[in-house]
């Protein structure tokens, strides 16, 4: 007979268009109307997911959580997903995504015993095809998912998920929608009946959801009565896990390979406070966790994973799916902010009693010596630019400049002092920067000695002819002095990749909805930040003389730095140009005042591999291959632009600090950094987004910084290395001026990986307390070795990864071994789920 399942549940966000604390108080209400229902029908399921909401009814309605308890024993309440909430599944990094489900799955095996097999995100805006291979490795066979709504690019509703590995799982696009109006739940059941009348079998979901509510005896009632009907479908109250086992028997699945993208694509930049502040907490705690391992394994510093835990539970909250795309109303931002915050303020102090416990050993400074450590928590050696604040030990009041000059192991190294964070008009702050390469996860020392210098040294490069134009040693500039921008970017003598007037500030036209609904693309200028007149930007600088408004700011050994000012309408932009003297890597900061309504900003980056160039970005555990049209696309921490020049294949990279969206279209790369839509608005009918008789606060007013690293070179190399570098910039080395005592064990190097381009996701305590967990991954798709080194432990283990390839390990200090586990944390066979040992 053929067979339709049912699937009550009661879609409920933890915030939307009210606070967290009104959530837990609709939780509390839906989840004991559903569990009086379980208890009084026969043969009815309830399903639930989202481990959050259910830590809110063990606080604060015990007696209810204990009865839930003993239904999903009994079979009548179903946990359904398992993972911590429905987060957004394009922004989270692929860390983040195998730490939704184990904080999830830990929470719910604790407290019911229970194991989901199909994971469940019905609301989420678009899906990562990352999580494939995510899923699959913690241990799921199946996903259901409602958006996008329409995408034809699928061949069936029911189909097989391929990720990037060749890893599979299968999938259900849900028709219509996730919940049912009050009491006709029934219309939608025949509604289905009469559509597909010659499935073999099929899936429903039904309930009041969208804030709550689930079951009703109204539904229930008339349900019951389809029921007892005869007819060719057996109508069953079910689980996803029944639909997926009889799925496959009743018929074959086509497969998929792709992402579940676009869909509301004005989320990708919504509320850009909210995503940088998750981007830093994600960063800074996955680096204090390498830290603190690291801390512990060596100096048996006691391992903070409860304070840990609460600072993941913060960014696990933060990943919603309206508060991390931007869709929420306003004191749920302000919510969030905190929220983040409070992580970031954890994290902190975690971070820095790692720090300290791995200074320990560090010899004392010798006098007159300003000691600078810099731990790299990366297991690869790190070569680039560092910066270091210190104050000398007593202030300068005379004409002269007390300049920095920072040695190692006694060698002076390329530095530069530069303008330093405080505004004290006094030689005695002191910033400085410097070009070195780290060894791997380890403490870096270098010394700082003051030079006495008449006066402090003045920039060299100066304007020529309309532009300042820099070389270094592998790298030539041009930047128009007319424009602000950048007309030229030459690496290694090659021709220019850029077109003239890169890196411009574009206003976009868009409306009041920060889903944006009702487009996937946003390719209307309405205008463009212009250079302003050396009057105007000289007052908007707050200088009492007049400065051009293209000015060198900083030169020295290490860098030159270029500062423009721009203005369009009642907004403002200051732009900076880093320019290496040896490398190629380009560093463009951005600080906006925006005061616009209604308007997108989008930086602007026209290359020369015009409609031949191929755009991609980093995704969860991935690389997108994104769209070329001027579709709106999302991208984690990097995107890149390849195609042909006279000297070979070219890749030009875009490495971020925090934002999400783009679009490419005729050889010119948009990067998305603000838009100003209202709070929780959107498109109903002909009906005004907005209303009309007052007042509307708009979205990420004011002041906002942001920071991109272009780099550009042979297209194989490139890809090799920009993981890497984009892991560089978002989980930076913790550089800090500190006089260490010269007492306990020096630390050594811990932990290496021995290749070019393999990627630390996670270097932390296992969840047990029993030992650390490494995560490993392959960021270009293509198959190679490496080895991890733990001269510590007398570990050394070659590993072979496919391209993509995800590979989790546990290291057992006491035994000195180093096991494959799942993403679940638990033994997994060489031959099995993870077999990356190599043969």
């Amino acid at each position: 007979m053929k067979k339709l399942h049912l699937l009550s549940n009661a879609h409920l966000d933890p915030v939307w268009q009210w606070e967290w604390d009104e959530g837990a108080a609709a939780a509390i209400s839906t989840f004991r109307a559903a569990a009086d229902f379980c208890e009084e029908y026969e043969g009815y399921i309830f399903n639930h997911n989202e481990a959050i909401l259910y830590q809110w009814i063990e606080e604060y309605e015990p007696a209810l959580f204990a009865r839930i308890q003993t239904l999903v024993q009994q079979g009548k309440w179903h946990i359904m997903g398992g993972w911590y909430l429905q987060p957004d599944c394009n922004m989270p990094s692929g860390e983040s995504f195998a730490r939704q489900i184990l904080l999830g799955r830990e929470y719910f095996r604790e407290k019911f015993g229970v194991k989901p097999t199909t994971a469940i995100n019905f609301d989420s805006f678009g899906h990562t095809r990352g999580l494939v291979q995510i899923l699959q490795q913690a241990g799921y066979d199946s996903y259901i998912f409602m958006r996008p709504d329409e995408f034809p690019a699928l061949p069936a509703r029911d189909f097989i998920w391929e990720g990037y590995n060749g890893s599979r799982l299968m999938a259900h696009k849900i028709e219509g929608s996730y919940n049912s109006a009050l009491g006709k739940a029934h219309e939608r059941i025949g509604e289905w009946l009469d559509r597909h009348g010659d499935e073999p079998i099929g899936l429903i979901l039904w309930g009041v959801g969208n804030h709550g509510g689930g079951p009703s005896r109204l539904d229930l009632d008339r349900i019951g009565e389809m029921m007892r009907r005869p007819g060719e479908f057996e109508l069953v109250h079910s689980t996803p896990e029944a639909y997926f086992r009889e799925l496959t028997k009743a018929k074959a699945l086509p497969s998929y390979a792709g992402d579940l993208n676009p869909r509301f694509v004005g989320c990708y930049t919504s509320m850009i406070r909210i995503k940088q502040r998750h981007r830093r907490l994600e960063n800074e705690l996955y680096v204090t966790e390498k830290m603190l391992s690291a801390a512990a394994l060596q100096h048996a510093l006691p391992y903070p994973a409860e304070e840990l835990r609460a600072a993941l539970r913060d960014l696990m909250t933060a990943q919603f799916h309206d508060i991390l795309p931007g869709t929420s109303i306003q004191p749920a931002e302000e919510a969030s902010l905190h929220l983040l915050s409070h992580g970031l303020e954890t994290v902190s102090r975690l971070k820095t009693r790692a720090f300290f416990a791995l200074s320990a050993g560090q010899p004392k400074a010798r006098p007159r010596e300003y000691p600078v450590l810099v731990y790299n928590p990366h297991p690869f050696p790190v070569k680039g630019t560092f910066e270091c604040e210190f104050m000398l030990e007593d202030q300068n009041w005379g004409e002269g400049f007390s300049n920095p000059v920072v040695c190692r192991d006694g060698v002076p190294i390329p530095c530069q002092a530069e303008k330093e964070e405080s505004n004290l008009n006094l030689d005695w702050r002191k910033r400085v920067v410097f070009a070195a390469e780290l060894a791997p996860s380890s403490m870096n020392r270098f010394d700082c000695r003051i030079e006495m210098l008449d006066n402090k040294p003045v920039p060299a490069l100066r304007e020529e002819n309309g532009a300042c134009r820099f070389r270094g040693e592998e790298l030539e500039v041009t930047i128009n002095s007319r424009t602000g921008l950048i007309d030229e970017y030459r690496v290694r003598g090659g021709e220019s990749l850029l077109r003239p007037g890169a890196f411009a500030a574009l206003a976009i036209g868009d409306n009041e909805d920060p889903w944006r609904m009702d487009t996937h693309a946003f390719r209307e200028v309405a205008g463009r930040f212009e250079l302003m007149d050396p009057a105007e930007g000289s007052a908007f600088s707050g200088t009492r003389t007049t400065l051009p408004s293209v000015r060198v700011i900083e030169d020295g050994a290490v860098r030159t730095v270029v500062e423009a000012v721009f203005r369009y309408r009642d907004s403002f932009l200051v732009q900076t140009y880093k320019l290496p003297k040896r490398g190629t890597e380009v560093e463009i900061g951005l600080r906006v005042y925006w005061n616009e309504k209604d308007t997108m900003l989008k930086l602007a980056v026209p290359t020369v591999f015009g409609n031949r160039g191929q755009f991609r970005g980093q995704t969860a555990f991935g690389i997108s291959d994104l769209p070329e049209d001027g579709t709106e696309a999302v991208a984690q921490k990097w995107v890149a632009v390849l195609g042909e020049t006279p000297e070979g294949r070219r890749m030009l990279t875009c490495i971020n600090d925090g934002i999400y969206g783009c679009d490419y279209l005729d050889g010119e790369l948009r990067l998305s950094l603000l838009r100003s839509p209202g709070y929780c608005a959107h498109p109903i009918g002909d009906r005004p987004i907005l209303a009309q008789d007052r007042f509307s606060p708009r979205i990420d007013q004011g002041e906002h910084r942001f920071t991109f690293w272009l780099n550009a070179g042979e297209a194989q190399n490139r890809a090799a290395r920009i993981d890497r570098e984009a892991a560089l910039h978002n989980e930076r080395p913790y550089a800090l001026s500190f006089f260490p005592s010269g007492e306990g064990d020096l630390s050594g190097k811990l932990l290496e990986l021995e290749d070019e381009a393999v990627q630390l996701s996670a270097f932390k305590q296992a969840e047990d307390g029993n030992g650390y967990i490494l995560r490993l991954f392959e960021p270009t798709g293509q198959a190679r070795r490496t080895a991890i080194a733990i001269p510590a432990l007398g570990l050394r283990e070659e590993i072979r990864l496919n391209g993509f390839e995800i590979a989790t390990y546990r290291i057992d200090p006491k035994a000195r071994t180093l096991q494959p586990v799942d993403l679940n944390e638990n033994p997994a066979s060489r031959e099995g789920a993870n077999p990356h040992h190599a043969q």
